[in-house]
């Protein structure tokens, strides 16, 4: 998180914008709506900043928890997005994060068999995959995020990680070269 030298994340909270709350936003659900994703986070956190613990160090599972509940606020939205995707393997959403992406599973999202492999995933088996894959949290983090037990969180992950290996024919979406080949010469 950004914010003031030393300041801690419930100073951050209070004082400024979280380009990661962004980023993250921004591979779900397209640059667009990461702008207003990014603002509605912080103005609920603002708003609820009453409940958060000052003792907490960490807000970062928190701000991402307030960023994955109103993410799955749009999940119709993402789900047909995804579909369209996976036939077309074109999207006008996707197109606007594709060329920036840092990460080879986000680049990975383009292809039309991954995007249809997210599609299936129940929402919750989504958020855990796309916070661990995307917003490189912990388990633990993904836990307080989403606030389940750390044990669901991993059978969660463990359950997302199956069908979307299985939808890929047993590829890994994080071997970029790997896949692209096999999604072209397959």
């Amino acid at each position: 998180m950004t914010g003031p030298p030393g300041a801690d994340d419930a100073t951050v909270v209070t004082t400024s914008l979280d380009r990661h709350i962004h980023r993250y936003a921004a591979r779900r659900l397209g640059d667009a709506a990461a702008d207003d994703i990014t603002a509605d986070t912080f103005l609920a956190a603002f708003r609820v900043r009453g409940r958060y613990d000052p003792a907490r160090p960490n807000a970062r599972p928190w701000l991402y928890g307030i960023a994955a509940n109103l993410i799955g606020k749009q999940r119709r939205t993402e789900v047909r997005a995804l579909n369209a995707l996976a036939r077309t393997g074109r999207d006008r959403v996707a197109e606007s994060w594709v060329d920036h992406a840092d990460d080879r599973v986000t680049a990975q999202a383009a292809h039309g068999p991954l995007a249809g492999a997210l599609a299936s995933l129940s929402a919750g088996d989504r958020h855990v995959l796309l916070l661990v894959a995307w917003a490189d949290l912990t388990y633990q983090e993904v836990a307080e995020a989403l606030s389940i037990p750390v044990g669901t969180v991993r059978s969660r992950l463990n359950r997302a990680r199956k069908k979307v290996r299985a939808a890929l024919g047993g590829c890994d979406p994080t071997l970029v070269d790997d896949f692209a080949t096999e999604v072209t010469h397959g």
